[in-house]
């Protein structure tokens, strides 16, 4: 017995696990999940053989899995990359039993990492958030991530409005900015929504793993998501008249050059046919063999005429 217990411990500290105990109830965090932490996990906890696994794919979908004595989560959060200004989906896990709370997530989730941090080094944020069972746990990592998710919402509304002056903004292009900022809110929307589905159903099954009642702050926690997911509804419906609007001022743009283009084409037409007929080789009033000053002159001011009068015509018209 004292070996194995010696073989478990072994196994954790090369997996990088930490944990932190208040009472008989332990927090166990792995960053990142491998193959060394499922082993760990599987002889220390005995959960499934599936699960674990689902711990360590990284294309799983947002789900929740009810197992004799324990639950397993399986959620994801945007994570926005300044350098790119895209957001990417990082997955992260939760297995929450009685006494103990199994988190396997990356180690770029600050939030996460900053309230595991808190309860390591205070004692007092070890008794406010260890001693009221796992579900009240998982609830305050959940109402974190929810609310380190607002400045970012916040960034996007800040981009939309500049974007919004841009498009109505002859010398700035603003197509590739509205590209990158309408990719950003599909993934964020792709993360969110499903999340929102987890958060409703997750309601109701933390309940048994908890020492107090949760369900107002719960109902808290759904209207913050409820909300992100109607402004990332509201962003996505402004971005795509951005877009529409955009493409109608460029086409118009692109129009008024052909259009100036295409009159000042028929303007030196004139011109173009006069030059054709006295390049033809026959004897012409005004050509090589005469050399009279005068019928160039009056060549020239033919062409003007014609000219004027198409430059005149197309005022009359509005087409110019």
């Amino acid at each position: 017995m004292e070996k194995a217990n010696h073989q478990v411990e072994e196994k954790k500290r090369e997996a990088s696990i930490k944990t932190i105990t208040w009472g008989d109830f332990t927090w166990v965090d792995i960053v990142p999940p491998t193959e060394e932490a499922t082993k760990y996990l599987a002889e220390r906890y005995h959960f499934h053989p599936l699960a674990l696994d689902d711990c360590l794919s990284r294309k799983q979908l947002s789900k929740i899995d009810a197992f004799p004595g324990y639950l397993f989560f399986v959620f994801h959060f945007p994570v926005y990359n300044k350098a790119t200004r895209i957001s990417t989906k990082k997955q992260w896990s939760a297995f929450i039993g009685e006494n103990y709370l199994v988190t396997l997530r990356p180690g770029d989730l600050k939030t996460l990492d900053k309230l595991f941090r808190e309860c390591e080094i205070d004692e007092e944020a070890r008794e406010v958030y260890l001693s009221h069972g796992s579900g009240y746990l998982m609830y305050r990592i959940l109402d974190r991530a929810v609310d380190s998710y607002f400045p970012v919402l916040d960034k996007i509304l800040s981009l939309i409005e500049d974007i919004e002056d841009n498009v109505f903004d002859e010398e700035i292009e603003a197509a590739k900015e509205l590209s990158i900022l309408r990719r950003d809110i599909i993934t964020q929307r792709s993360v969110m929504f499903p999340t929102r589905a987890i958060f409703l159903e997750l309601q109701n099954k933390l309940k048994r793993f908890t020492k107090t009642d949760i369900t107002d702050l719960f109902g808290d926690l759904i209207d913050h998501i409820n909300k992100i997911c109607e402004t990332l509804d509201e962003c996505k419906e402004i971005i795509e008249v951005f877009k529409d609007t955009d493409y109608i001022l460029a086409t118009d743009r692109i129009n008024r050059v052909v259009r100036i283009l295409n009159i000042l084409a028929t303007i030196f037409l004139p011109f173009l046919v006069l030059s054709s007929i006295y390049g033809m080789n026959v004897i012409l009033p005004g050509g090589l063999e005469i050399g009279d000053f005068k019928t160039f002159i009056i060549v020239i001011i033919v062409m003007c005429f014609i000219s004027g009068s198409m430059l005149f015509f197309f005022r009359r018209r509005h087409w110019i």
